[in-house]
C-alpha cells in the first residue's frame, strides 16, 4: 500500500505543473478516489473550450457523403479527403499526374477557405490505388508544396471513391 501512495504522489507532482502537492493525495488507497483526485488536478491546468466550425467553399467540390469539406478546431483545420473532382463534381479524366493536380487544387482551395495556406499544412495522408504511381505523385506534390515539406504518410489502398487513383487529406495550422 505504501508503494501505491508513493506512486500517487509522484503522479500528482508530474501532472500538476503550477504547484507541488505537499500533503499525500490519498489517505486510504481507493481506485475511485484516486481517479477523481487525479482527474481534478489534471483538469486544473488543461481545461479549455474548443470551438468547431465547418469550412465550405464553392472553389472545391462539395462533399460526396455526410461529412464536411473541413472542420476548424482551435488553431487547426482538418480537411476531409480530397479526390480528383472538378468543382462541379465530375471526375477529372487522365492519369495520376492529372488527378493529383486536381486533388491538390481542391485541397488548396479548402485550406485557403479556412484562412490558412499550403505552407501551414502540418500533415498529409495520401491514399494511392497503386504504389507504382508514387514517383509521379511526388513530382506533382512537390510542385504544389515547394520547399515546405509537411509530415506525410502514403498508403496503397484497393479502391477509392468513384474509382479515382488518389485521395489526399491534411491538417493545417490556421
Amino acid at each position: 500500500m505504501t508503494s501505491s501512495v508513493s506512486t500517487l504522489r509522484l503522479i500528482a507532482r508530474t501532472t500538476t505543473t503550477s504547484r507541488t502537492i505537499s500533503k499525500p493525495l490519498v489517505h486510504k488507497f481507493h481506485p475511485l478516489a484516486t481517479r477523481q483526485i487525479l482527474n481534478k488536478h489534471r483538469n486544473m491546468s488543461t481545461s479549455t473550450s474548443l470551438n468547431l466550425s465547418s469550412v465550405v467553399t464553392e472553389n472545391a467540390p462539395a462533399a460526396i457523403g455526410p461529412y464536411s469539406q473541413a472542420i476548424k478546431a482551435g488553431p487547426f483545420v482538418f480537411l476531409s479527403g480530397c479526390i480528383p473532382l472538378s468543382p462541379s463534381g465530375n471526375v477529372v479524366e487522365g492519369g495520376i499526374e492529372e488527378q493529383t493536380t486536381q486533388v491538390l487544387k481542391n485541397l488548396k482551395a479548402v485550406v485557403e477557405a479556412s484562412g490558412s495556406r499550403l505552407d501551414r499544412v502540418v500533415k498529409t495522408t495520401v491514399f494511392l490505388k497503386s504504389m507504382d504511381d508514387f514517383a509521379s505523385l511526388n513530382k506533382i506534390y512537390s510542385e504544389f508544396f515547394g520547399t515546405h515539406k509537411p509530415a506525410r504518410s502514403t498508403v496503397e489502398v484497393s479502391r477509392l471513391p468513384k474509382d479515382v487513383l488518389v485521395e489526399i487529406e491534411c491538417v493545417a495550422a490556421t
